[in-house]
Parts: C-alpha cells; sequence; structure tokens
C-alpha cells in the first residue's frame, strides 16, 4: 500500500480509470463481434463510433483503429 498521499491519490484515480477503461473496451468488442456476426450499415456505424470514441480515451492506437474499421468495412462489401 501506499504511503504518500499523491501515491495514495494516484492509485484511487489507476483504479477508477481501470473500471472505466473496462466498460469502454467490453462496449468495443461487443460493437465489433456483433458486426461481425451479421455485417449490417447501422451495426457498422455504431462499431465505428466505438472505436472512434475508444481512439479518443487512447484506448486504442490511431493505426490500429483504422486497421479495425477497414477490416470491417470490407465484411459490409
Amino acid at each position: 500500500m501506499p504511503i504518500l498521499k499523491n501515491a495514495i491519490k494516484a492509485l484511487k484515480v489507476s483504479k477508477k480509470k481501470t473500471i472505466i477503461n473496462g466498460q469502454i473496451k467490453a462496449k468495443l468488442k461487443t460493437a465489433i463481434d456483433e458486426m461481425k456476426k451479421g455485417p449490417e450499415a447501422k451495426k457498422l456505424s455504431a462499431a465505428f463510433s466505438a472505436i472512434d470514441r475508444s481512439v479518443k480515451k487512447h484506448i486504442l492506437q490511431k493505426n490500429k483503429a483504422a486497421r479495425i474499421k477497414a477490416s470491417l468495412s470490407k465484411l459490409l462489401k
């Protein structure tokens, strides 16, 4: 356990971010899996917005997001 005040605060913040990032990752994964199961334009839009949200929150790197988007859009064609 941390002793210093700033270390205690950093631990609390880290735990909160871990929970939030896990929720965002779970939503991203479900959106991508739904798109892979049944490719539709509506599902593609939902998956793209989930990917963009995860990039904005620095969960995914932008190049990986672009690669995922490209592979999902190929499924729709």
